[in-house]
């Protein structure tokens, strides 16, 4: 090998070795969140007792939700409030027949006495982050609850958050934890709970209570007026708008108060192309708050341990791109034979931190935890297939930082209990790529079988996630052709739903499911 080719070799070795040591800092601040809830655990804040309640707004920002519509009008109107002091303002921006629905939902609901407004705006500006600045214009409420579409609050939600408020006056947000409404329904349902799980019982009770940053969560959560106009108002400048509020929000002083034994049952995306979908708008988007926030945040009077521990969470999803240029690398690396050089032993004992947050916030929610843990090889496969979809998605936000493009708000589909083909997602550019990149990580691991057998499993790990991106490409389009109609006994039980009978959401979202995906 000539001198060039020489220096080559070592440029792309310390990039590697650059990409490895970056991959374990973030791991090590994973770790530092478990110490923190470790210290943090029982520091729960009782809920204050309070003689008036005050004029709440309900926002649910819609568009285009004909399959989840009724039940979230449903679970709103049965919000246990004062009635003289609850709005309802559904914020539609929609152009299909979600519209109608409303309409003829409104009709009925507006017989229990609740004030609910149908809010259409002629053009969608700003999507979800326009809508609720336009609701936000069109009240007088001091606090404002949000919800999304796939998500159905607890009738006592408002009673168990709004008296945080009236006892402290710098409370600018609450959030509460999310749950799932269709956990079970197959393997990638159950293994992004896990995750979703991570963060809602460890993550952000440790950020929460060691008075560090974290995101309101766009849903599940109550606003005081006074924080959202204090920090600028809602922003469509990067797509994710409830990250980019609520750090502001905190930048300028004000409190946040999480609440994770208030809990809101939402949809998980139930095939991998609506889940990838929402897993890049918000890769898309964090990366965008990143760009926005980190010098107001390093800027800031917040102490030093808060600007650090931010910075962590507006990159968290870096690492995909980290692992994706290590990927690319790997196989070269072997076979000009320098891997041997590398020791990443100290790597692979870091990566054993994600799974101790999994393990925690599954033992902390009194889990089965051998049942519930067994979909945790699926969760690291599938992370590991999200590198090239989200390392995209990153491309997206720092080049759109550079020619002032904010993108497309893509809504995630929610599939509620219907039959739809409507959510059948083309075959793009991405997925012959990742078929590529299944090809290159098959070759990766015959290359280390015969070279250096220590990479076969980071090489097999690779060929797994890729290869199973592409395979469940297929599978997701032979199931949405194949989905069935609902059956009257499951249509019966969600009338019942939008009737407020009693009747468990998760169970009749789970049964039809569980039938189709399994």
């Amino acid at each position: 090998m000539g001198a060039k080719g020489q220096r080559m070799i070592n440029l792309l070795k310390t990039a590697y070795l650059i990409c490895a040591m970056l991959l374990g800092l973030y791991a090590a601040s994973q770790l530092i969140l478990i110490l923190l809830y470790l210290r943090y655990r029982r520091q729960l804040a009782p809920l204050p007792a309070v003689d008036e309640l005050p004029a709440v707004v309900v926002q649910l920002p819609l568009y285009n939700e004909p399959y989840v519509v009724r039940r979230l009008l449903a679970a709103a109107v049965a919000l246990d409030y004062p009635r003289d002091r609850l709005t309802i303002q559904v914020l539609d921006d929609s152009n299909d027949e979600t519209p109608e629905i409303i309409a003829r939902e409104m009709q009925r609901l507006c017989q229990t006495g609740v004030n609910i407004q149908h809010i259409r705006r002629k053009i969608r500006v700003g999507y979800k982050a326009g809508a609720l600045a336009y609701g936000l214009d069109e009240c007088t409420a001091e606090f404002l609850a949000v919800f999304d579409a796939d998500f159905v609050p607890p009738p006592d939600f408002l009673l168990r958050t709004i008296p945080y408020f009236l006892t402290n006056p710098r409370l600018g947000i609450v959030q509460t934890r999310w749950g799932h409404l269709n956990a079970s329904a197959n393997w990638l349902t159950q293994a992004q709970s896990l995750a979703i799980d991570a963060h809602f019982m460890i993550e952000q009770p440790a950020r929460n209570r060691s008075n560090l940053l974290l995101t309101f969560n766009g849903t599940g959560g109550v606003w005081r007026r006074e924080c959202i106009e204090d920090a600028g108002g809602w922003s469509a400048e990067t797509l994710t708008e409830d990250l980019d509020l609520s750090y502001r929000a905190q930048i300028k002083g004000w409190q946040y108060q999480y609440l994770p034994d208030i809990v809101v049952p939402g949809e998980i995306p139930p095939v991998m192309s609506a889940y990838k979908q929402q897993q890049a708008r918000w890769a898309q988007g964090t990366n965008q708050a990143l760009c926005k926030l980190f010098f107001p945040v390093w800027r800031s009077d917040l102490r030093l341990a808060a600007k650090v521990m931010a910075t962590h969470h507006l990159v968290q999803y870096l690492p995909h791109t980290i692992m994706l240029l290590m990927f690319f690398l790997s196989p070269l690396l072997i076979l000009s034979g320098v891997m041997d050089d590398i020791s990443l032993t100290w790597l692979g004992v870091l990566g054993f931190i994600p799974p101790m947050m999994h393990i925690m916030a599954q033992y902390e929610m009194g889990s089965n935890l051998p049942r519930r843990l067994m979909y945790f090889p699926i969760l690291m496969v599938i992370g590991t297939g999200l590198m090239l979809n989200n390392a995209v998605a990153a491309f997206k936000a720092f080049y759109g930082r550079l020619t002032y493009r904010s993108g497309e708000f893509v809504r995630t589909p929610k599939f509620g209990n219907r039959k739809t083909k409507t959510y059948t997602m083309p075959r793009g550019w991405l997925f012959y790529v990742e078929l590529a990149c299944a090809l290159y990580a098959i070759f990766g691991c015959i290359v280390a079988l015969q070279i250096l057998p220590g990479m076969v499993f980071y090489m097999l790990l690779y060929a797994v996630a890729f290869s199973a991106m592409v395979g469940w490409n297929f599978y997701d389009q032979w199931q949405l052709n194949r989905l069935p109609l609902m059956p009257e006994v499951e249509a019966d039980a969600e009338e019942a739903l939008v009737a407020n009978e009693e009747v468990d959401p998760e169970a009749v979202t789970d049964a039809r499911y569980e039938r189709v995906y399994s």
